[in-house]
């Protein structure tokens, strides 16, 4: 197995861990709102491994998460809200945007991904109303988890790329 492979498969492990522990953090006042741990792991893949990387870690974590813990209307807004996201923040991060404005676009995009399909769901798009209070949640958990990956990445980059190769972006 090559080292990338393996490097991958441990940020897929880390999402899913990421993704359970957050079943166990309320987020008292707000319906729906959730700190977003995975996209950490997602952020720090785009910028560590590479865009088809951080897409497989994405995929793979909501299948495993949404068949363990979820049922299939769980991975279908997952895969919306992801989805929407990642093309968001792969472009926010070829335009050379920081790592923590791609980690908020990555929250305000995911939700709104899921509102999207949520309107096709209930057949009304009245629901979309909702959309300003995730947005502003996706900006505040987005730069959090932003500032938390920055931190990370300025630690641990010139370790991964000594370690699986620079060739690895």
């Amino acid at each position: 197995m090559s080292k990338k492979i393996a490097v991958t498969s441990l940020f897929t492990a880390f999402a899913v861990i990421l993704s359970y522990i957050e079943t166990f953090i309320p987020v008292v006042g707000i319906p729906g709102v959730k700190l977003g741990l995975a996209n950490f792991s997602i952020v720090l893949a785009l910028y560590l491994l590479g865009d088809r990387e951080a897409l497989i870690i994405n995929v793979v974590r909501i299948l495993l998460v949404g068949f363990m813990f979820g049922n299939m209307f769980a991975i279908v807004y997952s895969l919306a809200g992801a989805g929407f996201s990642y093309i968001i923040m792969v472009g926010a991060k070829k335009i050379n945007l920081s790592i923590v404005t791609v980690a908020i676009l990555g929250g305000v995009f995911h939700n709104i991904g899921q509102m999207i399909v949520a309107g096709m769901v209930v057949e009304t798009y009245s629901i979309l109303a909702y959309v300003p209070v995730l947005m502003f949640s996706g900006i505040i958990t987005g730069m959090l988890i932003g500032i938390l990956g920055l931190f990370v990445y300025n630690r641990v980059h010139k370790y991964i790329f000594k370690e699986i190769g620079r060739d690895i972006r």
